[in-house]
């Protein structure tokens, strides 16, 4: 279904997934393991078969991967388990019928379904500055923008990244590897602020500096200077400050897609509000991944009300629950969020969520780059970052099923595996 040809063939499906990444194929592929027979169709707006996104940020702009390796599925699987691959397509409207909804896209083409689910992702947020609009300036969420990132990497010379995140770091690290000057500009006062601790942050911004990429915290951007062809030449602080570039990638974060769900009336906080599950407020279509707002999976912490995770975890996750509310099995939603970022050779893998912690545990030497920082509420681990130690994430993540408290002295002592820690305790 991914023909031309067909652009304008109306078409009558069973489940119809708008959205074509990890949350859709992971819905989809669930759907059939599972025994639903019923068409499936995904329509995306982008011309590719579903791929992974993080490849995008590392091994694509290093040249290690190529875009066609990092499709999830090739077009022989759809083919064979009846999922149809609508490309290049965006869905302009939706509405609800008395058996389902239909909704129309770009093409002119009316799909009319039998049950709706919504996996439109996030889009990424733009600087409102003079320049922002200027070639070179680039922000990193889709293939496309990979492909015109990698092209302007190659003849830049400075680059400047706007925004500390995963997004913006991966970029950088990258870009210094193949041995560009590289300047990273963060308006807060912490790297990764939304996703690590205060610990985990001063040590990514010393192993970042250590590596010689420049950082700027508190950064106050007032413009981006282009040349008289229209090309960035540099970005313009507060301070009169012009730091040059060549090329200027923007990871100043994402916003949820849900435009489509307020057409059709439901409730929009931060994403599209969704119960344990992934039934939005009308009770019939579903949300999934980035764009879901969702009560918390996240049994260790029940302060955490709400929460929208933007992680493939999620993504896989959520969509097989979700499937389960299709197949009208519900099952509530429940896990140990994970998250990780590939920084050159600084691997970060975060089991749990740490907001609220009110202790903190170093494990291992950060100035040798193998560490764990381990978070704690009233005696309770209830999140890690660990960096480039994937054992102790494996027994985080594994030990956060149950209810970890103790002694932080035995936490920190590396002359114990934290595995043997963490089963010590949850077994007591």
């Amino acid at each position: 279904m991914a023909h031309e040809e067909e652009a304008a063939a109306d078409l009558v499906t069973g489940v119809l997934i708008v959205g074509g990444g990890q949350a859709a194929v992971q819905l989809s592929s669930t759907l059939r393991d599972a025994g639903y027979d019923k068409p499936i169709t995904i329509v995306g707006d982008e011309p590719h078969l579903p791929y992974q996104r993080p490849p995008l940020s590392k091994g694509y702009l290093l040249g290690d991967e190529a875009l066609g390796g990092l499709e999830f599925r090739s077009s022989a699987f759809f083919s064979e388990n009846g999922i149809g691959v609508l490309l290049g397509e965006r869905v302009e409207s939706v509405e609800r019928t008395a058996e389902g909804a239909i909704v129309r896209t770009s093409a002119g083409r009316a799909i009319t379904c039998d049950r709706l689910v919504l996996a439109v992702g996030a889009s990424p947020r733009r600087l409102p500055i003079p320049g922002a609009d200027a070639d070179g300036v680039i922000t990193l969420r889709d293939a496309g923008d990979a492909v015109r990132l990698g092209e302007r990497l190659a003849a830049a010379e400075n680059v400047v990244v706007i925004g500390g995140g995963f997004i913006g770091l991966e970029v950088a690290a990258s870009a210094r590897k193949l041995g560009r000057h590289v300047t990273v500009l963060e308006a807060a006062p912490q790297l990764m602020g939304r996703a690590v601790g205060a610990e985990t942050s001063a040590y990514y911004l010393d192993a970042t500096r250590r590596r010689g990429i420049d950082v700027t915290l508190d950064a106050r951007i007032t413009g981006i200077r282009t040349g008289g062809d229209g090309e960035v030449t540099g970005v313009e602080l507060a301070d009169g400050t012009v730091v040059p570039a060549q090329l200027v990638a923007l990871g100043v974060g994402v916003a949820p897609r849900v435009e489509l769900a307020e057409q059709l009336g439901l409730e929009v906080d931060n994403g599209i509000v969704v119960d344990d599950h992934s039934l939005a407020s009308d009770g019939w279509t579903l949300a999934i991944g980035d764009c879901a707002n969702l009560p918390s999976p996240y049994p260790v912490d029940p302060t955490l009300t709400r929460v929208r995770l933007e992680s493939v975890n999620n993504a896989v996750e959520q969509a097989n629950h979700a499937a389960q509310t299709i197949l009208g099995t519900p099952v509530a939603y429940r896990s140990v969020p994970w998250f990780w970022s590939d920084q050159g050779d600084l691997k970060l893998q975060i089991a749990g969520l740490s907001s609220g912690h009110d202790q903190v545990i170093v494990r291992g030497d950060p100035a040798a780059d193998r560490v764990t920082f381990l978070y704690l509420r009233e005696g309770r681990l209830i999140a890690a970052d660990c960096v480039n130690s994937p054992a102790d994430f494996a027994a985080v993540r594994r030990a956060l099923a149950g209810d970890v408290r103790v002694d932080p002295a035995r936490l920190a002592d590396t002359s114990e595996k934290l595995a043997v820690v963490l089963r010590d305790a949850v077994s007591a």
